[in-house]
């Protein structure tokens, strides 16, 4: 149950309505043990008559009225307080599911981008929903079940003991064979959940991944290997499920078995009290209905238990996320007007994961509205840098400076959003063209829209689109081919009117006359904004007033274009490579 601590607080949130739910519990549940007594009354009644101790039928007649008209009553009064309960701690459970939701999904956001490098979305999607279900019938039902076998165990079981105490513990005899069963069951159930819940989370993540990569399945015609392994994935959690299953299946018979066994004591030890005369038939017949009213709630100790195992389980996974520290916090809430200077003092950035150096030793700095561009091969750590200008990680060693102040000093949220981020695989929603631009901007108008669109160079296709601005988009943009989602999000960025303009290699999938036209374009929406331009193309990096030329993490030359085209060097060779292509 320790898992199940980190719960506490809701219980505290929540408690005045989980006390109401308690106090209608116990009412309910005291009304519905009333019905044995009446019963048990009515007999000695119908009894005392034949014995001739009472008289007048027409006494016994008016007395069983009386009491059918209370047994009418009293169900009916416990029915409409059974509804109440219902109500009170299934809506509570049903809240609780929705603060737990909220909170998983927040604490997701604050995590780091290293985060999500680490851990598979199917996975991450399996503890919002099924995990935090699980949860729910913790809070819900395994806690009103629970309540009601409390409260029927020890109202029934104290009536039953103040009228014989002997047939009561005579009726008692089964229940430490229970309770012995209920512990080694339930450790069983822990372990076999605990493998049913993994198991559950590779299902989804396999699925996710399908789906998102089913043009690649398609294209390679590997759609029988894929869905094989499903089999067999699928096969496996079918496996462990039936074992857990199994474990399960045991409580219910085994419950029934032993209030049978309750029953059968009844009749047998009572039937011999009452040929010796020491009690009524009445009593007999209040004893069998309330061991079976108590068989319920004793054929749901090995349900709430299960569901209770099922829950610690699915809070300890939901624990591991929630109780991960944020590796990029924000410090301060102070405010913050960006500027736009940027400095690199000797940063180096090694990835945890990979333990692959990225940048070592790099130094460079930028003003306020200069662009700046940044070339080399694959792996030189072009985009490394850009993500630490939007800290979406941060440096292993030395410093990066915005203003003049430590990026780990500044308010993370403002920093983020006063920069406008293109990264290298734009990534849209699956909502419309408009709406994905808006992303930039909330509240932007139609007018800011079309003109963000028209500098992107993607105006043109859109309203070519049959429903245009208003068309929906497909999982991540696949509507679009990769240069038009390039410009969506290129549009995005714009609209957003930030004091940084970052773009990772994001023309890399439009052609050069494309490029020209967005190139002359960003020069005039970038003027007076701080703009990064990723590129393996020395046409998007020439009119920038520095340009980077990294290797293995290094830069290797720095300088403007004209100053750079004159040097030996990787940037004069890729010029007069591109210009040749360019020629030919």
């Amino acid at each position: 149950m320790k898992a199940l601590r980190y719960l506490n607080k809701y219980f505290l949130k929540y408690k005045f309505r989980l006390l109401l739910g308690v106090l209608i519990t116990i009412l309910s549940k005291f009304l519905a043990l009333e019905i044995p007594q009446i019963i048990r009354r009515s007999l000695n009644t119908v009894e005392d008559y034949q014995n001739g101790v009472i008289t007048d039928f027409e006494v016994v007649k008016h007395d069983l009225l009386i009491n059918v008209l209370i047994i009418v009553g009293v169900a009916v009064l416990s029915g409409f307080f059974t509804f109440l309960m219902r109500q009170t701690i299934i809506v509570t459970s049903r809240l609780v599911e929705f603060d737990l939701k909220n909170e998983i999904y927040q604490q997701y956001q604050r995590l780091s981008l290293n985060f999500y490098k680490k851990n598979r979305t199917g996975d991450l999607m399996n503890r919002i929903s099924e995990d935090v279900g699980k949860v729910r019938m913790y809070f819900g039902p395994a806690l009103m079940y629970a309540l009601n076998m409390i409260v029927l165990f020890a109202v029934g079981f104290t009536n039953m003991f103040r009228i014989d105490a002997k047939l009561t513990m005579y009726t008692l005899i089964p229940f430490p064979v229970l309770s012995v069963s209920v512990f080694v069951l339930s450790r069983v159930i822990h372990k076999r959940s605990t493998i049913v819940q993994m198991y559950l989370s590779k299902l989804t993540t396999f699925n996710q991944e399908f789906f998102s990569g089913i043009n690649v399945v398609k294209s390679y015609g590997i759609k029988e290997t894929v869905i094989s392994n499903f089999e067999s994935l699928a096969n496996d959690s079918k496996e462990k499920n039936i074992d857990l299953t199994k474990v399960n299946a045991l409580f219910f018979p085994l419950m029934v078995l032993l209030i049978g066994f309750s029953n059968l004591l009844v009749i047998y030890i009572g039937g011999k009290q009452y040929i010796a005369g020491e009690i009524q038939l009445g009593v007999i017949a209040e004893f069998i209905i309330y061991v079976n009213m108590l068989t319920w709630p004793v054929a749901i100790v090995g349900w709430v238990t299960s569901m209770v195992k099922l829950a610690e389980v699915s809070q300890q996974r939901i624990n591991e996320f929630l109780q991960q520290d944020p590796e990029i916090k924000n410090k301060t809430h102070d405010s913050f007007n960006l500027k736009g200077t940027v400095e690199f003092r000797n940063v180096s950035l090694t990835y945890d994961d990979t333990n692959i150096t990225a940048l070592n030793d790099i130094s460079f700095s930028i003003e306020s509205g200069q662009t700046i561009a940044i070339l080399g091969k694959t792996g030189s750590g072009k985009s490394s840098i850009v993500n630490l200008v939007s800290r979406l990680y941060d440096a292993t060693e030395g410093t990066v400076l915005i203003d003049g102040i430590d990026i780990k000093e500044c308010n993370l949220d403002q920093l983020r959003d006063q920069t406008g981020f293109v990264p290298q695989d734009p990534f849209l929603f699956s909502d419309t063209i408009e709406n994905n631009i808006k992303f930039g901007k909330e509240n932007a108008s139609t007018d800011e829209i079309e003109n963000a669109a028209k500098d992107a160079v993607v105006h043109e296709n859109i309203v070519d689109f049959k429903d245009g601005y208003q068309t929906i988009l497909g999982e991540r943009g696949v509507t679009l081919s990769g240069g038009q989602k390039q410009r969506v999000s290129i549009a995005r960025a714009i609209i957003k009117d930030p004091k940084i303009l970052v773009f990772d290699d994001c023309l890399s999938a439009v052609d050069t006359e494309t490029e020209e036209r967005i190139l002359t374009n960003l020069a005039k929406v970038s003027k007076n904004k701080t703009t990064f331009i990723i590129s393996h193309r020395v046409s998007s990096a020439k009119n920038a007033d520095k340009i980077l030329v990294l290797e293995d993490g290094k830069i290797k030359q720095q300088g403007s274009h004209n100053q750079l085209i004159t040097e030996k060097g990787y940037y004069k060779e890729l010029y007069s490579q591109q210009l040749l292509e360019k020629e030919m």
